[in-house]
C-alpha cells in the first residue's frame, strides 16, 4: 500500500482541536481552537447546504465514510488524549498534583491500549470526513494548474506549488488522526518526571509536544469516479426506455472518468483507457440494439472495483512538534 509522509502542523486542524475541547470541557488549547473555528463556521455550513442539495449522492458517501470512520475510534485513546490536556490546564493553574494524577490516568489508557493492540503502533482518536470541491470543470484549465504547479515544484515554490494543487482537488476526504503508541507513553513519563522536579513549564511543553505529535492518515475517494458511476447507473436505467437519453449519461460517464485522470487521481493507471475504451463500446452496443445488460453490470464492477482501489490507497502525515505552541 502507498504511503506518502508529509510534515502536517496539526495545531491548525481546527475541528480535532475544538471537538477535544468539547469532550474534555476546558482548556486553554481547546478554547482558542474553537474561538477561530468559530469565524468559519457560517462559510462552512453553507457551503455544505448548497453541496447536500446539488449533488446528494456524494453528500451520500460522505456520510457512509464518516459512519465508518467513527466506529474505528477507540475511546481508551480518547480518554488519554482528554486526560493529557488536564493535565496541561493543571499545569497552567500550577496545580501540580493534579497534573501528576491526570498523567497517571492518562498512562493507565495507554497501558490498556498497549496490552490490547501489542502489534499496532497507530491507534485512531479522530475522524474527518469532507467533500473538497475546487476543480475546474473543463481540462484546459485544470491542464494549466498542473503545469504551474509543476513548474512551482521545480523553483522550489512549495507555497504556491500547493495552492496550485489544492485547486486540483475533487475529492472525499476521510483523514483520521492517530495516537502513536512508540511514543506517546515515553511522553507521559517524562512529563511527570519533570513534574517531581519542578521542571512545570519543561514538562507542559512536553505535553503539548505529545498531544500536536499525532499522525493523520489520508484516504480520497474522487467525485468524478463517483460521478461516473452515477451516471452509468442512470444510463442503464434510461437504456430500456430512451436511448438518446442513455447516450448522454455514457458520455457524462466517460467524461467524469478522464477528469478524474486528468485532475491526477493516480492519473498513469492503465485502467483509466481500459474504462473509456469499455464506455464507448458500451455506446456502439447500444446503438446496435444489442445485448447490453451484462456490458453495463461488468462496467459499473470495474468501475466500483477502481474506485474502491483509489480510496483505499493511504496517505500519511505526521506533525514533527515544532511550531505547534506558536500556533496556538
Amino acid at each position: 500500500m502507498k504511503e506518502t509522509i508529509h510534515t502536517l502542523l496539526m495545531a491548525t486542524s481546527l475541528s480535532f482541536w475544538s471537538g477535544l475541547a468539547i469532550l474534555t470541557g476546558s482548556g486553554a488549547v481547546g478554547e482558542s481552537a474553537a474561538s477561530q473555528s468559530q469565524g468559519q463556521a457560517d462559510t462552512a455550513s453553507q457551503h455544505k447546504d448548497a453541496e447536500k442539495q446539488a449533488r446528494p449522492e456524494i453528500e451520500k458517501q460522505r456520510q457512509q465514510q464518516d459512519q465508518q470512520g467513527q466506529q474505528s475510534v477507540d475511546k481508551d485513546a480518547v480518554a488519554a488524549l482528554q486526560e493529557t490536556q488536564k493535565a496541561i490546564t493543571a499545569i497552567a493553574a500550577n496545580k501540580t498534583s493534579d497534573a501528576l494524577a491526570a498523567i497517571e490516568q492518562a498512562t493507565g489508557k495507554i497501558n490498556i491500549l498497549l496490552a490490547r493492540n501489542p502489534s499496532k503502533g497507530l491507534i485512531p482518536v479522530s475522524v474527518e470526513v469532507d467533500v473538497i470541491d475546487n476543480a475546474p470543470r473543463d481540462a484546459r484549465t485544470a491542464l494549466e494548474l498542473a503545469m504551474n504547479a509543476a513548474k512551482a515544484m521545480d523553483d522550489d515554490d512549495f507555497p504556491a506549488a500547493r495552492v496550485l494543487l489544492d485547486a486540483l482537488r475533487s475529492e472525499i476526504r476521510d483523514r483520521t488522526y492517530h495516537l502513536p503508541l512508540a511514543t506517546y507513553p515515553d511522553a507521559l513519563k517524562e512529563a511527570a518526571r519533570l513534574l517531581d522536579q519542578k521542571k512545570n513549564d519543561e514538562a507542559k511543553d512536553v505535553l503539548l509536544t505529545a498531544m500536536n505529535t499525532l499522525v493523520a492518515i489520508d484516504k480520497v475517494t474522487p467525485i468524478p469516479l463517483l460521478l461516473a458511476r452515477t451516471a452509468l447507473n442512470g444510463a442503464q436505467v434510461e437504456s430500456q426506455k430512451d436511448k438518446a437519453a442513455a447516450q448522454k449519461l455514457l458520455e457524462a460517464a466517460k467524461a467524469e472518468v478522464m477528469r478524474a485522470k486528468q485532475l491526477g487521481y493516480a492519473g498513469k493507471d492503465p485502467e483509466y483507457v481500459a474504462l473509456n475504451n469499455d464506455i464507448s463500446n458500451l455506446e456502439k452496443q447500444l446503438k446496435g440494439g444489442g445485448e447490453i445488460a451484462s456490458l453495463f453490470n461488468r462496467l459499473k464492477a470495474k468501475l466500483a472495483a477502481f474506485t474502491n482501489r483509489q480510496s483505499s490507497q493511504q496517505h500519511k502525515q505526521q506533525q514533527s512538534g515544532s511550531g505547534s505552541r506558536a500556533a496556538r
